[in-house]
């Protein structure tokens, strides 16, 4: 369940979508890449995953209750990476997820997810 979109909230800006489930429910990477951060960011998003893709791009997952992979794993599209959860600055179980093409701030993940 979308439970809040990309744009500005509570006066700042909401850099992601927030995606919420059961505690424990499985995130996969949204495509194949190098991770290049994971587990606990002092800054908010409790535990998370970022990962870089080929074409330079990298996506953010956030407030997991468990991190399945390591920096510095290479990971498949699809592939288990972590456990939904609500670590850091987060009020339920739920995944934030942001997109940042190569060398740009984020964008609306929106534009990247199947329209199901």
């Amino acid at each position: 369940t979308l439970t809040s979109g990309y744009g500005p909230r509570w006066g700042r800006m909401h850099r992601g979508i927030d995606i919420a489930a059961p505690t424990g429910t499985p995130i996969y990477a949204a495509a194949a890449g190098e991770v290049i951060s994971a587990g606990w960011n002092n800054g908010g998003y409790g535990n998370w995953v970022r990962i870089r893709h080929a074409d330079g791009s990298i996506t953010l997952y956030a407030h997991h209750s468990r991190v399945l992979v390591r920096t510095g794993d290479r990971v498949e599209q699809g592939q288990k990476i972590a456990l939904m959860g609500s670590t850091g600055f987060s009020t339920g179980p739920h995944l934030h997820f942001e997109v940042h093409p190569a060398g740009r701030g984020a964008v609306n993940p929106m534009a990247f997810l199947p329209s199901r």
